[in-house]
């Protein structure tokens, strides 16, 4: 699969944008666990025009991580089209174009999702970012606004004409939040459309190697996009792709997960500060797998999402670890 000059090889599996979740450390990680390309946090169209620190950091890409997509959003088309320009600059692979966020404080300001109400602004929008920079431009959008408006099929040609090079669809609306299943037979619509001849990104409960490799299999989308599956556990592009691409399993042990934990930690304090960077990390370990199923676990899961420090949040973690290998070697 090709995006532009952009090789992905065949049939990608992609790190998601999720905000507060795709910083350049597991981003990096990811990569490394056999994504085949990331995307960053969503970039305020507005803010990044306004130079806010928080946001420009956002910009900034390690080379082992690449191919990197900067993903942005926004309402109005001089900004996007000013934000672009600036995200060019920092030299990404593509431009994102987030047409689905469904959040309120982003689609009920009309951006994100909010897009799907206005579709000729949609593509007004598209048209001028893809007109302003040489770099290719891909977008990532929903199904449609709600179960009455599932406009994906036809939108998919017309963002086409406007000159992105690829499309991801979340197989929801924005209605639907993140509730329900993805419908994927829409994704496949849209990917069986013979007018729609770029690649095609599958994106909504892909949690599993067996459900990536289907995706591909059923329904004939050119690339995967994983994201929730990815918070707490980078190692699933590792086991997805060599599921996808028929290769024997060669699942990280225990202590090379618990590792990697450490270090998305570690290099979270680094970029920002014990006390946040503790903060920030804390949904990778609320969702992480690696401690599902531990019997009485509640109260240390609680003491491990309170540490307010490096050293605590460490010692809880070798206790955990400690736990976990008893568990597999009682099995």
């Amino acid at each position: 699969m090709k995006i532009g000059n952009i090789d992905l090889g065949e049939r990608p599996v992609m790190l998601a944008p999720m905000e507060d979740v795709t910083d350049r450390s597991f981003r990096l990680i990811c990569k490394e666990q056999g994504a085949s390309m990331v995307y960053t946090e969503f970039v305020s169209a507005d803010a990044l025009i306004r130079d806010i620190p928080a946001t420009t950091r956002k910009l900034s890409i390690d080379q082992g991580e690449r191919p990197t997509a900067i993903q942005i959003y926004g309402r109005e088309i001089e900004p996007m089209v000013e934000a672009a320009k600036i995200v060019e600059a920092a030299c990404p692979d593509i431009i994102d174009i987030n047409f689905g966020c469904p959040v309120k404080k982003v689609a009920g300001k009309g951006a994100g999702a909010g897009m799907l109400r206005d579709v000729p602004k949609m593509l007004a929008i598209t048209r001028a970012v893809v007109d302003a920079v040489k770099l290719p431009v891909t977008v990532k959008t929903r199904l449609g606004w709600d179960h009455e408006s599932k406009i994906i099929v036809s939108l998919a040609e017309q963002l086409q004409d406007c000159g992105i090079k690829a499309l991801t669809v979340h197989g929801r609306t924005r209605s639907q939040m993140y509730n329900g299943s993805a419908d994927w037979e829409m994704i496949a619509s849209v990917k069986n459309n013979p007018r729609v001849v770029i690649p095609i990104i599958g994106n909504g409960d892909i949690t599993s190697p067996e459900l990536a490799k289907s995706a591909f299999d059923r329904y004939g989308v050119d690339g995967v996009m994983v994201g929730r599956a990815a918070i707490g556990a980078p190692w699933i592009f590792r086991d997805m792709k060599r599921f996808v691409d028929n290769l024997e399993p060669m699942p990280l042990g225990i202590g090379e997960k618990f590792a990697l934990i450490r270090r998305q930690i570690r290099e979270s304090i680094e970029r920002i500060d014990d006390y946040r960077g503790i903060l920030h990390i804390r949904r990778h370990l609320a969702a992480s797998p690696l401690f599902k199923g531990i019997s009485h676990f509640r109260d240390t899961r609680i003491e491990m999402l309170r540490a307010s420090n490096p050293d605590e949040l460490f010692s809880v973690l070798d206790r955990v670890e400690r736990i976990v290998n008893e568990n597999i070697n009682d099995i």
